[in-house]
Order: C-alpha cells, then structure tokens, then sequence
C-alpha cells in the first residue's frame, strides 16, 4: 500500500488537472499494449496499434516501459506541458545524470540492450532515436484518440471540481478511486508497493487518465513533484478515433437531437452557467435555459445552484453520447 501523508498547507494545494497528459497517456497505453485487460475498452485500439508502429519502433519503446513495475520517470516529467511536443522536448532535455541514474534503476528489474546503455551513457543518437519513437508512436497511438480523450478527462475533472466546490477535499480525495481510501491525513492507494510519501507542504496535483488501468499511479522519485495519476471511467466506445474522413460526433448527434441541442451538450462539457451556455452557441439566454432543461430531463446534464445562477454539467450518459455510442454500452467488469 502506498501511504500519502498530507499536512493542513498540503490540503490547501491539492490541485486537479483539467487536461489529459499526452506523456501519460503514452507510457499508460504502453503498459495497456502489453497485455489484455480491458478488452471491450482498448483491444479494437490494440489492433490499430499493431498495424500502424513499426516492430522496431515499438521495441525501444517497450524496453523502458514494462507492463508491471518501474518504468523511468524522464518519459513523464514534473511539471510538463499539455502540449505533446512541448512535454518531449522537457522530457528530452531531461538531465544526463537523472536520466543514467533512473536506466541504472530499470536494469536492476530486467535486461537492458546496448541501446538503453548507450542512452544511459548521454549518447545524442540514442536520444534522438527515443524521441523519433516517442513521436511516431504518438503519432499512431494517441493523436487519433486525443479528442476523445481530452472529451473524457474534461468531463471527469468538472465533477471531480463539483466535489471539490461543493463539499471540500476530504469528499475530493475520498471519492477519487475505488482503490484509494481517504483516513486524514493519509491518503491510501491499494495495490501499489508498501512505501510512504510525505508532501511536506509542497501539495499534490490529481491527474485523471484515460490509459490509466486499475490502480492508481506516481512518479517514483519522491523528491519530484507529487502527482497522482488516476483512472478516468472506462468504458467502450472510450477511445474514439478522429480523422478529416470520418464524421465528427456533433454530425451525429445532429441528427439525433437537432444541432442546436447537440451544440448544447457539447458546449456543457467543461460546465457552464446558463449565459455561459447561450454564448458557445450563439443563442439566446431563454433559448440556452430551454435546450439546458430538455438535456436534464433526458439526464444528459446536471444542473445546480451556484449563487445567483446555475451550472450546467454533463452526465456520464452524455458523455457517452458524446462518444459515439448510447446508453446501451455495458461497462467492462473490474
């Protein structure tokens, strides 16, 4: 069990991410792409996965990232963007001796090739072929599924904000997982190894995740950043390719709720309030207030109270409408 030790000022500095993580999402789906859990959720993606990268490509890239276990932390930095090419050019840039230190750990849990020693070593080449696999992978694996993805996350963090708001971070930190157990002031993550973690006042960021299987999971070393990278719900249909050929998800719900109504839904995904509503689609206050009430009545959207005036959010229903399949989907079994 991991045991994650807050102070009062550490409470004060829980913060939530409000993007996916494309670094994240890399390493994650790496581990996904090594074995068969979740099957209804990722095997279709498995399969376009395998055509798509080269073997040599995916076999640098499967060297650094085990399905189980340590994986180093340069492929995820502290602190990185939510820009795919931003976050590679920080991990890149990743010091030479973090970078030899953190292979020097992996080779203590499996073989290394003379390739992973070379990039232990500093050697530019190495480097270079790491982020042309990182980058092709990417390309591949991620890019085609990044809206659906962020669609997911954005809504997973705007109800995990609404807890937030609502009632506190004892409910935020208590509701996160069903593996994670809020006892204040330590939270606790089952299924990870036996280890302590003290913020000591520096906070920790909440990092909702698309490949992000089971159980919950953070950067190894305690001295970076803290950050807990968290499973987002699964279910199929999750994994929504785009592309310029295909129809886009508001075609489809045009047809089926009327394009005004579609745009309203889509618009509610980062939650909004009524005249927040009428401005991302170009109507009227009592036109927004309309198409807000017909969305709640078929439980597409939530709706609360914030002072003055209301917040609009998309339900898990909506969003899987917003995903490409209905309420008929089941939920892959944990």
């Amino acid at each position: 069990m991991l045991r994650i030790h807050f102070t009062p000022r550490d409470l004060a500095r829980v913060t939530l991410s409000t993007k996916p993580a494309p670094l994240w999402e890399v390493l994650l789906s790496l581990h996904m792409l090594q074995h068969s859990d979740g099957r209804l959720v990722f095997d279709d993606w498995r399969r376009h996965v395998r055509a798509k990268v080269a073997p040599d490509q995916m076999r640098l890239l499967l060297e650094l990232t085990p399905p189980r276990g340590y994986s180093p932390d340069f492929l995820t930095p502290a602190d990185c963007p939510s820009d795919f090419d931003s976050a590679l050019e920080l991990a890149l840039s990743t010091p030479r001796q973090q970078i030899r230190s953190q292979l020097d750990l992996l080779s203590k849990y499996r073989p290394v090739s003379p390739w992973t020693r070379e990039l232990a070593q500093g050697d530019r080449t190495a480097m270079r072929k790491l982020g042309h696999a990182i980058r092709t992978y990417h390309d591949a694996a991620i890019a085609p599924y990044w809206k659906s993805i962020g669609t997911h996350v954005t809504a997973d963090q705007a109800h995990r904000g609404e807890a937030l708001a609502r009632h506190g971070v004892d409910r935020l930190l208590s509701s996160l997982h069903p593996r994670v157990r809020w006892v204040a002031p330590v939270l606790q993550v089952l299924d990870m190894h036996d280890r302590d973690l003290y913020l000591d006042g520096r906070g920790i960021e909440l990092q909702p995740s698309a490949f992000c299987w089971q159980v919950p999971t953070k950067l190894r070393d305690p001295e970076l950043k803290p950050i807990l990278v968290y499973p987002i719900q699964h279910a199929p249909g999750i994994l929504r390719q785009s592309s310029p050929d295909a129809a886009k998800p508001s075609d489809a719900l045009s047809s089926l709720l009327g394009s005004t109504r579609a745009s309203a839904l889509e618009a509610a995904v980062e939650g909004c309030t009524t005249t927040e509503l009428a401005k991302r689609c170009n109507i009227s206050p009592a036109a927004a207030s309309h198409q807000a009430t017909v969305l709640r009545e078929a439980g597409l959207i939530t709706t609360r109270r914030v002072g003055a005036s209301v917040r609009h959010e998309v339900t898990q229903l909506g969003i899987w409408l917003l995903s490409g399949y209905g309420s008929g989907g089941s939920r892959e079994p944990e």
